[in-house]
């Protein structure tokens, strides 16, 4: 009887043994669980570029907002076209691009005017794997201060006798919307401008606004492109093509055609205010 009690004693002793050992090898697991947590926390901040506060492999996604400035735009539109960049910036992803480009008849590049990554505001990081005010900072001082300034020194007007808008948004393709590393990438693309294409190939100034009279022109096959399933917004400053009549709705038409066969899609079409 004694020996089955100490058999008894035993058993319970090695239960506990076990129990314990259980708790211990669960607390291992969490120890060892929250390392590579901390790990891929520490990980997923990208190195970024300097210059541009974007990551050295690429942006995450990118805007372009092509500004197309041959005249001045009336101070309610001016206001408007403002209002809305800085809506996209405070909409950008963390380590999204956004770019200011003017559109210049005599280079193919446009101007760049802006060019900077969100690197992100510093909310909702831990302060044990990063630096949220050392990220505020970035954000105020390298991306959203810039940009505010830039805007509130006004559009610059680039008054000129050709309107190429469809080779800016090609050049704009080739070198944001092209290859593998933008594959995945979220893209959009935001066109400030009457809209008026006007090149000695092919000109909305003469002629029908038909996608057919274009499709016929020397221009169509010099000016394709793929835009890689971009989003598009227009903010159409509403002026007349010369003394005829004209009719905005067959206009933005036109260009809705010409997106859809570039491979991207007309997301909105606004008439800012003040322009007719």
């Amino acid at each position: 009887m004694a020996r089955g009690r100490r058999r008894r004693r035993g058993g319970a002793g090695d239960g506990w043994k076990i129990a314990a050992g259980a708790a211990l090898a669960l607390l291992a697991a969490a120890g060892f669980g929250a390392i590579l947590w901390l790990n891929a926390s520490i990980e997923a901040a990208p190195a970024l570029v300097a210059e541009t506060l974007c990551p050295v492999d690429g942006p995450r996604a990118v805007t372009v907002v092509l500004l197309d400035v041959s005249d001045d735009l009336p101070e309610p539109a001016r206001r408007q076209v403002e209002t809305r960049v800085l809506d996209i910036a405070d909409a950008l992803p963390t380590h999204g691009l956004l770019e200011l480009r003017v559109l210049e008849p005599d280079r193919a590049t446009g101007r760049v005017l802006f060019s900077r990554c969100n690197p992100g505001t510093g909310e909702g990081l831990s302060e044990l794997t990063a630096n949220p005010e050392a990220v505020q900072r970035a954000f105020q001082e390298g991306f959203r201060r810039p940009l505010g300034d830039l805007l509130a020194n006004g559009l610059p007007a680039n008054p000129a006798g050709t309107s190429p808008i469809m080779k800016a948004v090609q050049r704009i393709a080739i070198d944001h919307f092209e290859g593998r590393a933008a594959a995945g990438r979220d893209k959009t693309l935001v066109v400030v401008s009457d809209m008026l294409e006007n090149t000695p190939d092919y000109s909305h100034y003469a002629g029908d606004l038909s996608f057919e009279r274009f499709r016929a022109s020397p221009a169509y096959p010099d000016v394709r492109t793929d835009l890689g399933g971009a989003g598009v917004t227009v903010l159409y400053v509403q002026r007349r093509a010369g003394a005829r009549p004209f009719d905005s709705g067959e206009h933005i038409r036109f260009w809705e055609r010409w997106v859809t066969d570039m491979n991207g899609h007309l997301t909105e079409a606004v008439k800012l205010q003040g322009t007719g």
